[in-house]
């Protein structure tokens, strides 16, 4: 049975006040701060490519940035995991407006990048993890997926902004439930884009390298 119009209503209703709530409960737990590296906030039709460590990733980026951007940037995450219970459904749906990707190749009905091109032409700013799945090994980054440099290439007038996310895995560690309150940093790198000609290979490395040269050092070692 289809949702009730008052329900509809009322979903909508609570939509502002989750995504404050949620926002909040984040901030409290990562006092997160954005830091801009050779690049400013803009609005510019933009995605935002990341590493992926934690579920929560895609959260930190849209806290970062200004409400007015954040009204225009969704993130690109796994049908497989928003769509688990209503729940996840409605934060990832409702809430965070999430462009729901089905990973399984055997069981998709539409190509990714379609898909993403689409949220792109209809005017959407994307997050978007190019590794594909959370990174569990102890490489910084795992290797690039395709999806970065197909959608790129196919609208060239993007900007591609690389952005290292500090922390948050160890906010929220694979298999926990309660958050460790540390400080986490988003830094975001200078815009990329795909060059005329350029090969994937050649990109997904460029892009792989601008992304890790965002990474805070420590010590004399990477953090």
């Amino acid at each position: 049975m289809p949702p009730s119009p008052a329900s509809n209503r009322l979903r909508r209703a609570a939509v502002p006040a989750f995504a404050f709530l949620v926002t909040l409960f984040a901030r409290f737990v990562t006092a997160v701060r954005g830091v801009w590296i050779g690049n400013e906030p803009s609005d510019r039709q933009r995605v935002y490519f990341a590493n992926h460590a934690s579920h929560g990733d895609f959260l930190l980026v849209w806290i970062v940035l200004s409400p007015r951007l954040r009204r225009r940037t969704r993130p690109v995450a796994g049908a497989d995991y928003w769509l688990k219970s209503p729940l996840r459904r409605f934060i990832g749906c409702d809430v965070f407006n999430a462009v729901l990707i089905d990973r399984n190749r055997e069981t998709r009905t539409r190509d990714p990048i379609e898909i993403m091109r689409e949220a792109v032409d209809e005017g959407s700013s994307l997050i978007l993890f190019p590794e594909g799945t959370r990174n569990e090994t102890k490489d910084a980054l795992q290797p690039f997926k395709a999806g970065l440099y197909h959608l790129a290439a196919s609208r060239p007038a993007l900007e591609l902004v690389p952005v290292w996310i500090e922390n948050l895995n160890r906010v929220m560690p694979k298999g926990e439930f309660v958050p460790v309150p540390l400080i986490c940093s988003v830094i975001f790198g200078p815009t990329i884009q795909v060059a005329e000609g350029e090969a994937a290979d050649a990109f997904l490395e460029r892009a792989r390298a601008a992304l890790l040269a965002l990474k805070p050092v420590r010590n004399g070692s990477a953090a």
